[in-house]
């Protein structure tokens, strides 16, 4: 599962337009994020992960900084959070998440993705069961033994520890996030995390082929390219 995971998306930073997308993305999550929650990352620890993804995505402090003055400023738009699920090309499982204002509009528009790729769009829950709610980190290693220790001395939960290719990944529960984070910039100084994230980890790939591969590329640049969407889950496995 680990290295799948590594190599299951590529920077979106890759253009001016997907860099505006980043931050637009991050910029409404982190506005109501501190909207629901407060503005200070130190009691609000949701907001301090967004902040600390946006950091490491090159999100100008700028962007960070006008989002959460929004919320402490009380404007007034109004995000709810909407969930669709389904199958996309090839059969692959696939979970995205929006932030919207307008709840008919972002149906009809992730609707859309689903009906041009030829692929499905389900009812709550029907790929969500495929998928585990976890905490995600992966940075340069090879001792899994001593990455353990350092969990355990912490006190920390870790449902999975790989090491491949030099890289270790840990699967933790979703809210042991910051136990887990503590616990290995404790243990190793300097440590750099190629991912720090909490996502939808699938329990099983699915391999993408042929024509489909080409399809699948379409069906995410058209979700990309949909405001609403925040983020993306699947669990594709697409030719090296």
């Amino acid at each position: 599962m680990g290295r799948a995971y590594q190599n299951r998306k590529e920077s979106m930073a890759k253009t001016a337009a997907a860099k505006t997308k980043v931050y637009s993305k991050y910029g409404k999550e982190i506005y109501v994020c501190a909207k629901n929650g407060g503005a200070d990352p130190d009691s609000n620890l949701s907001l301090r992960r967004l902040i600390d993804g946006a950091k490491k995505d090159q999100v100008p402090t700028h962007v960070i900084e006008r989002a959460i003055e929004k919320a402490q400023g009380g404007a007034d738009e109004n995000y709810e959070t909407a969930r669709y699920e389904g199958f996309g090309p090839g059969n692959c499982m696939v979970i995205i998440d929006c932030l919207t204002d307008n709840g008919k509009r972002t149906f009809m528009e992730v609707g859309l993705c689903f009906k041009k790729t030829d692929s499905k769009i389900g009812s709550p829950g029907a790929v969500a069961h495929m998928f585990d709610h976890l905490s995600v980190f992966v940075f340069d290693g090879d001792d899994e033994d001593t990455v353990l220790e350092a969990l355990m001395m912490a006190d920390a939960d870790a449902n999975d520890i790989e090491v491949e290719d030099g890289k270790v990944t840990v699967f933790a529960p979703a809210n042991e996030f910051y136990n887990v984070k503590t616990a290995l910039t404790g243990a190793f100084e300097g440590i750099e995390f190629d991912v720090e994230e909490i996502s939808f980890v699938p329990q099983t790939y699915t391999a993408i082929e042929g024509d489909d591969v080409a399809t699948f590329e379409k069906f995410m640049a058209m979700l990309e390219d949909c405001d609403d969407v925040q983020n993306v889950y699947h669990n594709a496995e697409l030719p090296a």
